[in-house]
């Protein structure tokens, strides 16, 4: 396995001055957003159309001895805005043709969320089984909004050697491993997860049996931790809908690794990972709002580049 990070948290740096920063921390593959929700401060789409850039560009990340682990343009193609979802879709697209030029094998996303029927205006996300209204609405959105659009671009993703890695995230149709499984079981291999521990945390599903889950359905993973905070949750619930910036009163808050969860706990993670025969990169990502990102960064490349070093297979304990 290979240490990398996200890059949106050094947006505010050029690209040489980015893997510069992350070559002191021993970092030397980058994951990289391209618009959507993380933006493309690092790798804007116009690479596409501009071969003089693109050279440039590779020759920049070469220059750096680095390579790119993904390419992320998270986002909602299935927004039932339609002018939402189409710049949603056209940036995935166009992302999965820059991974193919650039010899990326995966593009992470989001599933997506549609609304409540071809009139809503907003996405609508399901969260219980009843009244049986749900059950009506979560088989409209599947049969309806989900299947088509995601067989159709799974089938694109893999006519360009991409996979596409979907980040189990509430808020969208693909949360959890059942419903990561379920869009699979519609696209085929090509489609499977980014797995994101600290998405899980919160819904109280482990992380490591979630591993034993999706097994080679993993495509990428990220390094993010979540907190609980048990004097808050009796009166949040998990579902907490507070702003991240309310720390003091939510039941949950996303962490830099380590911070919610132990160094025994992420050795037994990323050899459960090994142990399902993932061998991909971890991708620092940084959302924790009480670190900044030169801290949240620092901790977390420090933290899991001894627990790497020391999970290598033949690498003497004491190395």
């Amino acid at each position: 396995m290979q240490l990398g990070v996200f890059t949106p948290l050094l947006s505010g740096l050029t690209l040489e001055q980015t893997l510069a920063k992350l070559r002191a921390l021993n970092i030397t593959t980058i994951e990289l957003g391209t618009g959507n929700y993380p933006g493309n401060a690092h790798c804007p789409l116009t690479l596409l159309d501009d071969p003089e850039a693109l050279a440039e560009f590779q020759q920049t990340i070469a220059k750096a001895d680095a390579t790119i682990c993904a390419l992320s343009c998270h986002g909602n193609a299935l927004h039932p805005n339609p002018a939402r979802a189409a710049a949603a879709r056209e940036v995935a697209r166009k992302t999965i043709l820059l991974a193919e030029k650039l010899n990326v094998p995966t593009v992470v996303d989001f599933s997506g969320c549609p609304g409540d029927s071809p009139t809503a205006t907003h996405p609508n996300w399901v969260t219980c089984a009843w009244p049986p209204d749900y059950q009506d609405l979560l088989a409209w959105q599947w049969d309806y909004a989900v299947a088509p659009y995601w067989r159709e671009h799974a089938q694109f993703a893999a006519d360009h050697g991409v996979r596409i890695a979907i980040e189990m995230h509430p808020g969208f149709v693909v949360y959890s491993p059942e419903t990561l499984l379920r869009l699979r079981d519609i696209t085929g291999p090509a489609v499977g997860a980014n797995l994101d521990p600290s998405h899980l945390f919160w819904q109280n599903i482990d992380p490591i049996a979630a591993v034993r889950i999706l097994g080679d359905a993993i495509h990428h993973v990220h390094a993010k931790d979540t907190q609980l905070y048990p004097a808050n949750l009796p009166r949040t619930g998990v579902l907490d809908t507070q702003p991240y910036t309310a720390e003091r009163t939510r039941g949950w808050l996303f962490r830099t690794v380590g911070y919610g969860h132990d160094a025994s706990w992420w050795k037994e993670f990323l050899s459960t990972l090994r142990l399902c025969n993932y061998n991909g990169s971890i991708s620092i990502e940084h959302e924790d709002s009480l670190l900044s990102a030169e801290e949240g960064l620092t901790k977390a490349a420090l933290f899991l580049n001894e627990i790497l070093l020391r999970e290598q297979p033949g690498t003497a304990w004491w190395v």
